[in-house]
């Protein structure tokens, strides 16, 4: 699943415990958060603390895994502006 809002990671954690049979309060425990952090989470509040969500994510045995767009991959190669600039001025001469 492509998860881009917090409210998207908050359905991968409701599905996922789900499946697994676990009610809210049952992960909270696990987790050692409250119930009410992981309603929060589940909403797709966007203030939950990364950590606590990385723990929660390992508590359901769910993997984060992260992937490059070519787009941003092509950000590193930006030309050298400098050395455009340059390159046009020695060749104004």
């Amino acid at each position: 699943m492509l998860i881009r809002t917090p409210a998207d990671l908050g359905a991968v954690i409701r599905d996922r415990r789900k499946a697994l049979g676990l009610d809210q309060a049952e992960l909270a425990s696990r987790v050692e958060v409250s119930r009410q952090w992981i309603i929060s989470v589940e909403q797709g509040k966007s203030r939950a603390e990364l950590g606590l969500v990385l723990r929660t994510l390992d508590v359901l045995g769910v993997r984060l895994e992260t992937r490059l767009k070519e787009a941003v991959k092509s950000l590193r190669k930006r030309p050298d502006i400098d050395a455009i600039v340059s390159s046009a001025r020695k060749g104004e001469r």
